[in-house]
């Protein structure tokens, strides 16, 4: 079993930023590919970025491409977004989840089988 727990979300005027941290129970947590994902009111959940179990390997979705940064930590079983340049549009829950599988992380939400209760991120126009 492994929980995730996020943080750092809030509320940010556009062009601001924030970092995201999501931090993981499992002393196996360097084997896992992580992804984040949001869903905003009235929408599907939707993949934002993803990251392979070394940390070494990241994969965005194009609406964050240049903006958004994962990374991956294994030392302190923690996963970070970093959000930059935010926009109005990227106001949403954000969670984080684990795949105990993959090596590389996916956009595919199916493919995790963990994930975190999530963090609400509001962007003001």
């Amino acid at each position: 079993q492994v929980q995730l727990v996020e943080s750092g979300g809030g509320l940010v005027q556009a062009g601001g930023s924030l970092r995201l941290s999501c931090a993981a129970s499992a002393r196996t947590f360097r084997t896992h590919a992580m992804g984040w994902f949001r869903q905003a009111p009235g929408k599907e959940r939707e993949f934002v970025a993803a990251v392979s179990r070394s940390g070494g390997n990241t994969y965005y979705a194009d609406p964050v491409k240049g903006r958004f940064t994962v990374s991956k930590v294994n030392d302190k079983n923690t996963v970070y977004l970093q959000m930059n340049n935010l926009k109005p549009e990227d106001t949403a829950v954000y969670y984080c989840a684990a795949s105990t599988r993959l090596v590389f992380g996916t956009e595919s939400e199916h493919e995790y089988d963990y994930w975190g209760q999530g963090t609400q991120v509001t962007v003001s126009s």
